[in-house]
């Protein structure tokens, strides 16, 4: 085989197989396929796409392409989750300790934040001492003893996703549904776990626009696991507005407790607690959804949620004694809103840009993160404000872009009338 007859085929819509995508693949990993050869080739899935057939070889070659993770000696069942990405995203922090609270075991590889989007990692190693890398026997004792570890990806966990999605993110071949439905299902399937549940988000703050792109995503991904025998729930939600209130690594460790404590923020309660009912239930946990659903509520109140978290958070090497000074700041702006009315909109796009601005984020996976940083806001869409509130808090250090305050109004929009609050959750498809 060569690879030029692999992009040959691809640029020509003539489907591949198995063995092609395989050596491909395989042979990438080896390096003895160069980067503008897969570049062009990934361009071309761009383009013309692949079948479902094809992203299934594709996620299966790159599934074998390294290690995979055992988890047969942990008793019961296992379940993930994963997120598509979005602003204020901080669900993994409250639904593992919730979740393992109910008896589950979460077993979770997560992922840095790039661009506007916070990684699960990131918001972990702003808490002191925390480590997220711990070998395979200590992962999967430490979900024997307490239900649930939350670590890196190990070197070589799936090494083809790793370096496709260095290519892809340099060669504007990112958004492209097989390429990404590809890139999680083959870490997630590596991973080991029974149940996957996936956090398929859409909006202005998401990679997917539109329910419709995130549908298809989500169907393409059941349809990957269903080949692989696993069980995978994907939730639809929306992120045309910030996730919570909390924006940045630290304000969003402060509100995910918050959240474990029974007092986060409505949208992200009901997110985290019914992907917990599904987890739940199809544990064998609980005898129906609505069953499942008040024992995480139950858990969420009686302090046993966030009791798991600070677990947690020890068992992967924390020190940290309070929370009272976690986040060091040298100076709180408050944006004043310039208008009476209810808030329509607060594009979550706009607010997670600046919050990277402030250096919440990183344009470059090699790019620092000042964890402290970032935007706090003060209402969400519907609530009602008058000229002068208070509209959010940025968290400011020494990183500073002068437009800032002015691309932080442009993301809000006003209306005169009465707002009704939607769902966050739109469709879920079994």
């Amino acid at each position: 085989m060569r690879a030029i007859d692999i992009i040959e085929k691809t640029k020509n819509k003539i489907p591949l197989t198995e063995q092609e995508i395989k050596w491909f693949i395989d042979e990438y990993v080896k390096d003895n396929i160069k980067d503008y050869q897969v570049s062009s080739w990934l361009m071309a899935v761009c383009i013309n796409g692949l079948s479902k057939d094809e992203t299934y070889y594709l996620t299966k070659a790159m599934l074998y392409s390294g290690d995979t993770i055992d988890l047969s000696s942990i008793k019961g069942i296992k379940v993930d989750k994963h997120s598509t990405g979005g602003v204020g995203d901080k669900v993994s922090l409250v639904l593992g300790p919730l979740v393992a609270a109910c008896g589950c075991k979460f077993a979770k590889f997560s992922g840095r934040g790039l661009g506007h989007t916070g990684g699960t990692l990131d918001k972990l190693e702003s808490i002191p001492g925390l480590t997220i890398n711990l070998s395979e026997k200590d992962f999967i004792n430490q979900v024997q003893d307490i239900n649930i570890a939350i670590i890196g990806q190990t070197k070589n966990l799936v090494p083809a996703d790793k370096k496709l999605y260095a290519l892809r993110d340099v060669t504007s071949t990112v958004n492209s549904l097989p390429l990404i439905a590809s890139s999680i299902m083959s870490k997630k399937l590596a991973s080991g776990s029974d149940i996957i549940c996936l956090d398929v988000k859409y909006g202005s703050g998401a990679f997917m626009k539109t329910i419709e792109e995130a549908t298809e995503l989500s169907n393409l991904m059941i349809d990957i696991a269903h080949k692989n025998n696993k069980k995978v729930i994907a939730f639809i939600s929306d992120m045309n507005k910030p996730l919570g209130k909390a924006i940045g690594n630290k304000l969003e460790v402060l509100e995910a407790i918050n959240c474990l404590k029974g007092g986060g923020p409505k949208d992200l309660e009901d997110l985290v607690v019914t992907i917990a009912s599904y987890m739940i239930y199809y544990s064998n946990l609980s005898d129906s959804l609505n069953n499942a659903k008040s024992l995480a509520l139950e858990k969420l109140k009686n302090g046993d949620a966030y009791n798991r978290f600070i677990k947690l958070i020890k068992h992967q090497k924390s020190k940290i004694s309070s929370f009272e000074s976690f986040i060091n700041i040298k100076e709180i702006i408050p944006l004043k809103s310039k208008e009476n009315g209810y808030i329509e909109e607060i594009n979550a796009l706009d607010l997670g840009i600046n919050a990277m601005l402030l250096g919440a984020g990183r344009e470059k996976k090699e790019d620092p993160i000042d964890p402290d940083v970032g935007i706090l806001l003060n209402y969400q869409v519907g609530d009602y404000v008058k000229k002068d509130d208070i509209l959010l808090y940025i968290y400011k250090n020494d990183k500073w872009d002068k437009n800032i305050i002015d691309n932080l109004y442009k993301a809000y929009k006003f209306t005169n009338k009465k707002l009704t609050k939607t769902e966050i959750i739109k469709k879920i498809i079994l």
